[in-house]
């Protein structure tokens, strides 16, 4: 299929049955993550699976967003690695740690969409909740979470999914 098809045809999903993806999907997803162009390539994203029951349980916990995926990946960043911007003088405390995983799990969603597996992209959590819930190390920094499994039968894209702003309120030339 062809991308910009992929990306049109892409929708957050919310109503998953409970098939799991297969691992050989998911290693093709999580390498999709791994190659991506990261600052000065120093690969700060880390992703972290739930998809035991003690897991999935812990996850109801820390957002109502869960929407009974299967799998579920917290993407983060680790502060150790980021890439940081001495010359920026308007966002002094810039790094790139957000930037570089958030690319990889738009690229992660889109690899489980070419693979036939459904996605949606979750900020809707306390940060702090979630690495007291989940025991991470204080420098692992949560950026989203990416719910992935298979579509329920009664399954279909939200109204807002088909509803853009005109490209020409998008770009602008300087």
């Amino acid at each position: 299929m062809d991308f910009l098809d992929l990306a049109k045809s892409r929708y957050s999903e919310r109503s998953f049955d409970q098939r799991p993806v297969e691992q050989e999907k998911l290693d093709k997803i999580l390498e999709a993550g791994q190659v991506v162009p990261t600052a000065c390539n120093y690969q700060p994203q880390k992703f972290y699976l739930i998809r035991s029951e003690e897991g999935l349980k812990k996850l109801r916990q820390v957002t109502p967003f869960h929407y009974n995926v299967p799998l579920m990946i917290l993407v983060c960043y680790d502060a150790r690695l980021v890439w940081r911007n001495p010359a920026d003088r308007y966002y002094e405390n810039y790094n790139s740690g957000e930037q570089d995983a958030s690319i990889a799990a738009a690229t992660m969603m889109y690899e489980a969409e070419e693979l036939g597996i459904h996605s949606i992209w979750i900020r809707g959590f306390d940060s702090k909740n979630v690495v007291d819930t989940f025991d991470l190390p204080e420098y692992m920094i949560p950026v989203m979470m990416l719910g992935l499994g298979y579509p329920a039968k009664n399954s279909k894209a939200h109204a807002w999914h088909y509803k853009n702003r005109p490209i020409d309120e998008l770009v602008e030339e300087r």
